[in-house]
């Protein structure tokens, strides 16, 4: 494990390597403890560099047995070998030369989960970002590419199955009890997609013809008897390949495409080229053991790692500032992907509501970064919601401010100029540029600025000239690192609704451009006015979340009701609703701190009751907008002096009322929306599903008693129904009968399915209160809990510490205590784990002052101990600075 301050790497500094990479040919000999690595390497001096420096490769704990320089072992005066490092000096000035590098390495002990590991008896890798370096010495970096052998030598009856990436050479016995397998990956690519898999497991096997007429095999690897559970994987996969080649025209290079599911797993998936390995979460799903959020999980997961071939395997990242080109570029395409299989509105609510609880929160906090960053001390840490979703947000803006066609455009001329390069922003934004004729430069600060936009809009309508002035005004706060924010092009999608509910369509737009419903807001103040509008028209900004900003926008609750009723935009729909709900959960947050009564308006419940009972709505759209905005929603909304028991009161009353006033309505919906015959996974049946468990949440609460939970946990014929009931008897009633006897039922039946009792522990680290901290202690000590399987870790002390604020705040700081002896046992095993989990204090600014000193005394715990993982003291340090 690095325990160093760690160096800070930054984007200026970036450089060519001095020698170029011409192939690899790497041989395990695989051992449980004492793995034989052979790596040969060759290499010639990159044209221009400097004709007499050594050639520098990275280590991580390695320990060199063995070094050959063109066949011959190399004097010892001509090269320096640590842990972490290879030098090799007195090198050819332009002829190619090989260097055979000989590492011991034990797969066993490797609890870091990064290079090659054993877990279950299964040989695994993972080598993104920098997991490579801890098999072999090598320059391990994204712009180094080249063609892969590896060459697979174990024992035959432990490891009677031998993968990795590309092409199968062939294999056959290799002496007594052992054999081998060759693989060859024709397609250059870097070492962080180096991918090796070892053991004895069972196989899902399928084919896809591709659009130009090859048969791919497709090949899912799971344990033993878990076949069954590999279905649905292998059919998101076929529509995903589907669906790349329709959309994006992106075929399928290899023979083969396999997926391998292992239980120990730092990270949801990963894209090795032709071998994907996944945390068997997102691969194993049935009706018994799987909600209908896991199955569309599995379903974006699996396609975003297929969709990584083109995105991130065929164009890879020239280093790893450009990771948002890869991965916020491929979770566009997986978004697009399931809005095409699902609801393209009930998916985007989904995708903000993840974007606003996650993204907006490390925008505003002390971990803040742009989409690019330009430094960082521990490239693990910047695996982030930023990244991902907000990257993928950026991606979006482009297809948004280009159109359909110039944006198809832009994408074919990435892949046919980029092909099989390491490539940059600047590289893929000039692609857009070229394909549209428009200038992106200013637009290209959404990958340089990190923080929110704020966008604050007022109206006014002249009657006399039927004209409706729109002044926009926008601003970006202060982040670490970045005090001074240029103005950012905006595109706001922008819709005028008459008082009969339909659309406005004005006559002209002046003072802004205005096209396909898209305002493009450039400067810091602009004001639009829109001519030809007949009457005061009721305004919808940001439909679709066409940026993401924080809209400041003060509406009538009149006009936001007109919109909850008639946009066409459902997804503006939704956001009307949201608006409706937050002034009346600030407000109760406030009048329960203050101990007085909690009131909503009238406008806001009935509105919401409506849009529950509206039958011409997909039931799917009504679940998410009886979903109100979460505890972290209100906290984050507040902005700061937070209370989070206040907090929690305060939704629970306006919860209680909508309950009371809605109690028919839930009633109905509850006997009404069923499904019948087998379970069906697709998106109607899981909105049917959805929308009978949110009324059963509100009945819970205008009931009061836990009797018809009871019933629906032990009626229910799958895991999501099973799951909802068990969260309401657990979070709702944790004192009564039911809900002990409900999860004591619920461990005795999934005592041995691992996936199943992951929700067991999360269920009962989310349960409200002071009480619950105590519980997860105890928890701990369960003989199903597994403090090595990040999985398992994740479920209860992740779930405690993101998902519960009033058990992981309590007011006595005894959480944060918690929380700070986990991650310092944590660090010394998986450093990655830990660090993750860390973030959960990113916020700890915005607590009232008692919370925050314990807050911060927690984090100091955790900063002064001693041998800190690189990880760790930068997540740390950072929170405590920013």
């Amino acid at each position: 494990m690095r325990t160093d301050t760690g160096q800070v790497i930054h984007l200026a500094d970036y450089r060519p390597t001095d020698f170029e990479l011409e192939r690899v040919d790497l041989t395990f000999e695989l051992d449980p403890t004492e793995t034989k690595v052979e790596a040969r390497l060759i290499f010639h001096r990159r044209p221009g560099a400097d004709p007499t420096a050594p050639i520098v490769l990275d280590g991580d704990e390695l320990t060199l047995s063995g070094l050959l320089f063109d066949q011959v072992e190399l004097d010892p005066s001509r090269y320096d070998a640590t842990p972490d490092s290879l030098t090799v000096r007195d090198l050819p000035e332009s002829a190619p030369f090989e260097l055979t590098i000989t590492t011991i390495i034990n797969p066993e002990a490797n609890t870091q989960l990064m290079g090659l590991y054993r877990t279950g008896g299964i040989y695994c890798t993972q080598c993104e970002a920098e997991g490579f370096r801890r098999i072999t010495y090598f320059p391990d970096r994204p712009d180094v590419l080249a063609p892969f052998t590896v060459n697979i030598i174990a024992d035959k009856d432990a490891n009677p199955l031998l993968l990795s990436n590309g092409n199968f050479l062939g294999g056959a016995g290799y002496g007594p009890g052992k054999h081998f397998a060759a693989w060859f990956d024709p397609h250059p690519k870097p070492s962080y997609l180096f991918a090796l898999v070892a053991g004895d497991l069972g196989v899902v096997e399928d084919t896809f013809t591709t659009m130009s007429g090859r048969e791919v095999a497709l090949k899912i690897y799971v344990e033993h008897g878990k076949e069954p559970r590999a279905a649905y994987a292998m059919d998101a996969l076929k529509r995903s390949m589907k669906w790349d080649e329709e959309v994006f025209g992106r075929e399928y290079d290899l023979d083969i495409f396999m997926i391998v599911a292992v239980s120990d797993f730092n990270m949801g998936a990963m894209e090795n080229k032709g071998l994907n390995i996944f945390n068997d979460k997102y691969v194993l799903a049935d009706p018994e053991i799987a909600t209908d959020a896991d199955y569309a999980n599995i379903e974006t997961i699996i396609a975003h790692e297929y969709f990584h071939n083109w995105t991130g395997n065929r164009i890879t990242c020239r280093d790893w500032f450009q990771l948002c080109l890869k991965e916020g570029l491929t979770v566009y395409r997986d978004h697009e992907f399931s809005s095409d299989q699902r609801s393209r509105p009930v998916k985007r609510i989904a995708e903000v509501r993840h974007l606003k609880s996650e993204q907006f929160p490390e925008d505003s906090g002390p971990l803040a970064h742009p989409v690019r960053p330009t430094k960082y001390r521990e490239i693990n840490n910047f695996y982030t919601t930023t990244v991902y979703e907000k990257g993928s947000e950026v991606t979006r803006m482009i297809a948004t401010l280009l159109g359909r066609g110039d944006f198809k455009k832009g994408m074919d001329l990435y892949f046919d100029r980029h092909d099989g390069q390491a490539v940059t922003i600047e590289d893929f934004v000039k692609c857009f540029e070229e394909a549209s004729g428009r200038d992106l430069a200013q637009f290209s600060l959404w990958y340089h600025q990190a923080g929110t936009p704020l966008v604050t809009a007022s109206g006014s309508y002249d009657a006399a000239a039927a004209s409706f002035t729109l002044s926009l005004e926008q601003m970006t706060p202060a982040t670490p690192g970045q005090s001074v924010k240029e103005p950012m092009h905006i595109p706001l999608s922008v819709a005028l609704f008459g008082e009969n509910g339909g659309k406005i369509e004005p006559s002209s737009v002046e003072g802004a451009e205005y096209a396909g419903d898209v305002l493009h807001l450039t400067g810091r103040t602009q004001t639009a006015v829109f001519h030809g509008v007949g009457s005061r028209p009721v305004v919808s900004i940001n439909r679709s979340f066409s940026a993401p900003i924080n809209l400041h926008f003060d509406q009538s609750p009149a006009d936001l009701a007109h919109l909850a009723r008639h946009e066409t935009d459902h997804f503006a729909r939704w956001q009307a609703l949201t608006d409706l709900a937050l002034p009346n959960l600030l407000k109760a947050a406030r009048d329960a701190r203050e101990g007085k009564p909690v009131a909503c308006e009238a406008t806001f419940v009935e509105t919401l009751i409506a849009a529950a009972a509206d039958e011409s709505l997909e039931p799917a759209f009504r679940a998410q907008a009886l979903a109100l905005p979460s505890e972290s929603d209100i906290a984050r909304e507040l902005g700061g002096n937070n209370d989070p028991d206040s907090i929690h009161a305060g939704r629970q009353a306006v919860l209680k009322q909508i309950a009371d006033a809605g109690k028919d309505v839930f009633a109905a919906l509850y006997a009404t929306m069923t499904t019948s015959g087998d379970f069906n996974a697709d998106a109607k049946s899981a909105g049917l599903r959805a929308l009978r468990n949110a009324a059963l949440t509100y009945l819970s609460y205008t009931e009061q008693t836990p009797a018809r939970a009871k019933t629906a946990f032990d009626a229910a014929n799958n895991m999501t129904d099973l799951s909802h009931a068990l969260t309401i008897l657990a979070h709702r009633f944790p004192d009564s009968a039911e809900a002990s006897e409900a999860l004591a039922t619920f461990r005795d039946r999934f005592a041995e399915n691992a996936l199943v009792i992951d929700k067991w522990f999360a269920i009962q680290a989310g349960i409200p209160g002071a009480k619950t901290l105590d519980r997860v202690r105890a928890l701990m000590d369960d003989p199903l809990f597994k403090r090595t399987n990040p999985n398992r870790m994740r479920s209860l002390v992740g779930s405690f510490a993101f998902g519960n604020p009033t058990g992981f705040g309590r007011a006595d700081g005894e959480g944060y205590r918690f929380l700070a002896a986990q991650i310092l046992d944590i660090d010394g095993r998986n450093p990655q784990l830990a660090a993750r989990i860390l973030t959960s204090m990113r916020s700890w600014r915005s607590l009232e002052p008692v919370r925050a000193d314990h807050a911060r005394a927690a984090l100091l715990e955790i900063e002064r101990a001693p041998a800190l993982s690189t990880d760790v003291r930068d997540i740390v340090e950072r929170t405590l600075k920013g």
